[in-house]
């Protein structure tokens, strides 16, 4: 009788090889033995039999024997394997399907392997990446495709855009809508939506070609920009080669706010520390209207000797600007200097002739005043700097 609830005890295979070797001794029986252990009989009568056939069976096949459970997860994981091989035919035999006639949309392209009846609608759908709604409406009859898409007043837009372009050849659509949007603005017509604006200029090819150049390896975690005017200026220097040989150089002071650049010296000599300081001066006249800045100033440079001598430190000083200077192999702490050569290089030098010294300084003035005035900046909202200044000196004194 069986008086209390007891868990059934699990034996390792040790203790049942055990308990059967035990059986298997004479004047021992599988009655005896079970009951010694507290084990059913036939539990014990089935281990010996499993033993025996084991045996045999490894006798026979003259190998290692392996267990029942795991010849069935093996079946199982044969099954899966079978079942992904299969669907990655039926993938491919689709997609063989249409290379052929790969000149049409994909949504195209899908109705027409359903339409053949070779392959199910969802298979399709799921190797294409198309919407199976889409595809079964289309094989119904409900749905054709779409044409393209033109809203009323779309032909003097382009025309109004296509003289943007041909007047700035690299402004991508983000800045020949500022540009557009300006001039509505002054004539008092609403302003267009940039969506638009980039609809009509990809259907009639004058989108620019995507950016593919280098993400730099080494990331600047710093802030150069300032949130208000007048906090930090940054000066740099570059130069323009002139298709005969000569070279301009340009040394330019900007602020790092408002993205203006107050002050620039042209050259066909070396950049001097004398440039440098005229630079400096013209700078903090050009910002307070007089000759000492009424609060400090950051001026941030780069390690060139004009930036560095003590004269040009000194002088800078003078005029309430604090010096300071990019760790040594780190354009990127002059961001902001390094970023407007390659804007100024792109959207006025490359697109202008350059004969000579003397025509590029004699445009330099022009180039510098269409930049403060008239080009765009994401970073302003898509204003000039001086336009910017201008909405910044209005919010500040509205009456």
């Amino acid at each position: 009788m069986v008086t209390s609830t007891q868990r059934r005890r699990r034996y390792s295979v040790m203790e049942k090889v055990r308990m059967v070797e035990e059986s298997n001794q004479p004047g021992m029986n599988v009655s005896y033995v079970a009951r010694k252990y507290g084990i059913s009989p036939s539990m014990l009568f089935s281990w010996r039999r499993r033993m025996a056939e084991g045996g045999k069976q490894a006798v026979q096949a003259d190998e290692e024997l392996v267990a029942a459970s795991e010849v069935r997860e093996l079946k199982k994981r044969i099954r899966e394997l079978e079942r992904v091989l299969g669907k990655k035919t039926l993938e491919n035999e689709i997609l063989r399907e249409a290379v052929e006639p790969a000149h049409h949309k994909k949504t195209d392209l899908a109705a027409a392997l359903a339409a053949g009846g070779g392959f199910p609608v969802k298979a399709v759908s799921d190797v294409l990446v198309v919407s199976r709604s889409n595809v079964i409406r289309r094989l119904e009859g409900e749905s054709k495709a779409r044409g393209r898409y033109n809203k009323a007043g779309d032909a003097e837009l382009l025309l109004a855009i296509r003289s943007l372009v041909d007047e700035r050849p690299t402004y991508g659509y983000r800045r020949i809508g500022a540009l557009l949007n300006r001039a509505r603005r002054l004539a008092g017509l609403p302003a267009i939506n940039h969506k638009r604006i980039y609809r009509i200029m990809a259907q009639n090819n004058l989108l620019l070609a995507r950016h593919t150049g280098k993400v730099p390896s080494r990331p600047h975690e710093g802030k150069v920009i300032t949130l208000y005017s007048n906090l930090r200026w940054a000066s740099d220097r570059f130069e323009i080669g002139c298709w005969n040989g000569e070279v301009v150089r340009v040394l330019f002071g900007i602020d790092t706010c408002d993205r203006e650049i107050m002050a620039w010296e042209g050259t066909t000599g070396g950049f001097t520390g004398e440039m440098a300081r005229n630079l400096m001066l013209m700078a903090v006249g050009s910002r307070f209207g007089a000759y000492e800045a009424p609060h400090a100033v950051e001026w941030l440079t780069d390690n060139g000797s004009r930036y560095t001598a003590r004269e040009t430190i000194e002088f800078g000083v003078r005029l309430g600007l604090v010096p300071c200077f990019t760790p040594v192999l780190s354009p990127e702490s002059n961001g902001m200097a390094e970023s407007f050569v390659k804007t100024f290089k792109r959207d006025y030098v490359y697109v202008h002739d350059r004969p000579d010294a003397k025509t590029v300084l004699a445009q330099l003035e022009t180039w510098f005043t269409d930049y403060n005035e008239r080009h765009p900046h994401k970073g302003l909202k898509m204003k000039s700097p001086r336009e910017f200044i201008r909405a910044q000196q209005a919010a500040a004194c509205p009456i």
